[in-house]
């Protein structure tokens, strides 16, 4: 079996990958990320994430072009639905590129996050699958979060401390927003 796995970033990938190979699946890696802020950060974590296929020997097709302009185009001003846009922005472009490139199935390293929306994440890409007539393989990875973690350490690779857009990157170091958010909750 042939599977397009999206990536977000280098140590989600850790895990997701080892678990396929043991599999036997035959995995391709496809980094489409429009939403990551700021453009360092986009940069940082295509690095990491070459740093890593090429230790592991992962075929890895990189979209190259900074998104946020586009990602912001579909947030602003829907920001309480962001992470189900954003799921989407990406699982659609992954859905397109395994037609692309003769996959048996798509899915992604959103999966292997503790912190992402995994029953919005596999509706929205089975109903991009039927769309576009490639199966979405639907793995829940969080049960190896920690092996990932240690994996991504051991190999020496960056690990971002948000997921990457703009309003994440507030939420984790805007201390200030955090405290006026938490009152209204």
């Amino acid at each position: 079996m042939k599977v397009l796995l999206h990536v977000c970033c280098g140590p989600c990938t850790v895990y997701p990958l080892s678990v396929m190979r043991r599999e036997g699946v035959e995995v391709r890696g496809f980094f489409f990320n429009p939403n990551i802020h700021p453009y360092r950060e986009f940069r940082q974590r295509i690095q990491t994430l070459e740093d890593f296929a090429v230790q592991v020997d992962f075929r890895l097709d990189i979209h190259r072009e900074y998104g946020l302009r586009s990602f912001l185009r579909e947030i602003v001003f829907h920001e309480s639905e962001r992470c189900g846009i954003c799921y989407e922005m990406r699982l659609r472009a992954t859905a397109e590129y395994a037609v692309q490139t003769g996959a048996d199935a798509f899915t992604t390293t959103l999966l292997y996050s503790r912190y992402q929306n995994h029953e919005l994440i596999r509706c929205q890409g089975e109903a991009l699958g039927k769309k576009f007539g490639v199966p979405f393989l639907y793995r829940d990875f969080r049960e190896g979060w920690q092996e990932g973690i240690d994996g991504a350490i051991a190999m020496g690779l960056y690990r971002q401390p948000y997921c990457g857009c703009i309003y994440s990157e507030q939420e984790r170091y805007d201390k200030r927003w955090r405290k006026r958010n938490s009152r209204k909750n």
